[in-house]
């Protein structure tokens, strides 16, 4: 299992498209994904799950992922959420 902390950075809330596109991204990979805000947690590969975060600009998340290719997918969403480019 990998972690990494970093600062979601965008001006507006996540918008919807971007959420989209961040599932799109994470379920590429086989392991599993989660993003955690403070004590709440969702699983990345999960429409609801991302938007019941309430991510905003300037926020600190961390991601985790845990599978054969963790390091990968720990690295892919993490790139994209600190600049998303929808």
């Amino acid at each position: 299992m990998v972690s990494r902390k970093l600062i979601f950075n965008c001006d507006n809330v996540l918008p919807t498209k971007a959420v989209a596109m961040l599932i799109q991204k994470a379920s590429e990979y086989r392991s599993s994904i989660w993003i955690a805000r403070g004590e709440r947690r969702a699983n990345a590969k999960s429409l609801l799950g991302v938007m019941s975060l309430g991510i905003e600009n300037n926020m600190e998340l961390v991601i985790t992922a845990e599978g054969s290719d963790e390091n990968e997918a720990l690295e892919a969403v993490g790139d994209f959420l600190s600049n998303p480019v929808v």
